[in-house]
């Protein structure tokens, strides 16, 4: 396993989305941000809901997970945020150490 993480939220917006990208990306808490669209099926207070959402995965490192959680906690529009984190099994070396370049040092 290498030290890589990816970390997944949803949010309603494509304005929350941008938001939520370009501040963790300014922290240098995650190197990369993909935004996709996507239709979430959930349980809320005793519902099933079906929402249209906006998917974030980030790119980051594992000793850089609690920085980036309370981050998304403190910025995310939602109450009860999805935050999951994801270790990558194996990644090429040039976008390895284009994203370790592109983190936070160490």
């Amino acid at each position: 396993m290498v030290d890589v993480i990816q970390v997944t939220t949803t949010v309603a917006t494509r304005q929350d989305a941008d938001r939520l990208s370009r501040l963790v990306l300014a922290e240098r808490l995650a190197a990369c941000v993909q935004i996709s669209d996507c239709c979430s099926l959930y349980h809320w207070q005793g519902v099933v809901e079906q929402t249209d959402e906006y998917k974030l995965v980030m790119k980051s490192r594992p000793s850089l997970y609690v920085q980036l959680e309370q981050c998304l906690l403190e910025n995310h529009p939602y109450d009860t945020p999805e935050i999951l984190a994801i270790p990558v099994l194996s990644v090429s070396s040039g976008y390895l150490k284009w994203m370790q370049a592109e983190l936070q040092p160490e």
